[in-house]
Order: C-alpha cells, then structure tokens, then sequence
C-alpha cells in the first residue's frame, strides 16, 4: 500500500544528525549543509517506488549539488525485516547508480523520527538557513518511472530555493513505500 507523507511544513527547522554510511563513516547535517539549500532524502533499496527513480535521483542530485546544493540519502528500514536494505546492500545501491552524495543508515529510526519521514521516498528541501520549503515528489513517477519528459517537481522547486530561499506553495507530496519501522 502506498504511502504519502504530509504537506510542507514551511519553516521548521532540519533536525540536526550524525549517522554512518554503508562503511561506518560518520556524516552529520553541518558537513552536508549547502550554501544554497539542502536536499535530505529517506530512500531505501527494496522499495519499487526508489528503485524507478533511483538514476533520477542521481541526475537532480547532481545538478542540485553543482548549484551549491548539499545532498544527502537516509535509509531508515528495520533491516532485520528487510536485509535488502542493510549497508552492504546500501554500498550495492549507491555503486550502481553512481551517488555523488553520501548515502547513510539510521539504525535507531531517531533521525527518520524527527524528520517526520514516512515513506520511501520522502524529500525534504531547506534553504540555506535550513528551513523547510519542500516536501514534496520527485516527479510524477510511481512504481513505474513516469516519462522522461515528465516536470521535474523537486528539481525545479529546490532550484527555486536555491535563487530565492523559498519554495513553490503548490507541492504534490511524494508517495512511496512506507518506512519499516522495528517493532519496539
């Protein structure tokens, strides 16, 4: 079942971080802040909705980090339930598809749970006070990658963040797999 997460929350603050990557190295939110805004994505491998959209994110992130964007990925499953999301498979992930940003697993779920992430994938777009102004899709894509001509909603909304420290007030919220949380 689809899951899509709440509107933009204009103005909150990014809960700050520091979480691993896939090989254990200690990334937090100061080291990935941008001059011109901040990209946090909640990803994960399994999920079908990532998976048609995963060279996407790659390409937006790209073209987001050349304009002084800092990007980062977040994958938050209870990898007990789910192994196809552990680091080792995380590492597979972000080879495959050439991930120019840092790719890091929250273990405990906290980060995921300040964020308010609830699905995979969830953006969350900041200026450069890093203040919230995006929460929206990628694009039209679902489990299936929409048209390569399709409008690129959250590359042209975190361009418009970057030049203008604000985003659209018109957001269609992301819809995805929900995040497996650990039962506790």
């Amino acid at each position: 079942m689809a899951v899509s997460p709440p509107v933009c929350d204009f103005g909150a603050k990014a809960p700050d971080f520091a979480l691993p990557d896939y090989d254990g190295v200690l990334v937090s939110l100061d080291q990935i802040a941008g001059r011109s805004g901040t990209l946090i994505m909640f990803i994960c491998n399994h999920c079908p909705y990532v998976r048609s959209i995963a060279d996407r994110i790659q390409r937006d992130a790209a073209e987001l980090q050349a304009l002084g964007i800092g990007v980062v990925a977040i994958s938050a499953n209870d990898i007990q339930a789910y192994p196809e999301d552990s680091p080792d498979m995380m590492k597979l992930q972000a080879q495959r598809h050439g991930f120019s940003f840092p790719y890091l697993y929250d273990a405990s779920q906290q980060v995921a749970r300040a964020y308010g992430a609830e699905c995979t994938p969830d953006f969350f777009g900041y200026n450069a006070g890093l203040e919230l102004q995006y929460r929206g899709r990628l694009d039209s894509s679902g489990r299936v990658a929409a048209d390569t001509a399709a409008r690129r909603d959250l590359f042209e909304a975190m361009v418009q963040v970057a030049t203008t420290g604000q985003g659209p007030r018109e957001q269609i919220p992301s819809m995805g797999c929900s995040i497996k949380w650990r039962n506790e």
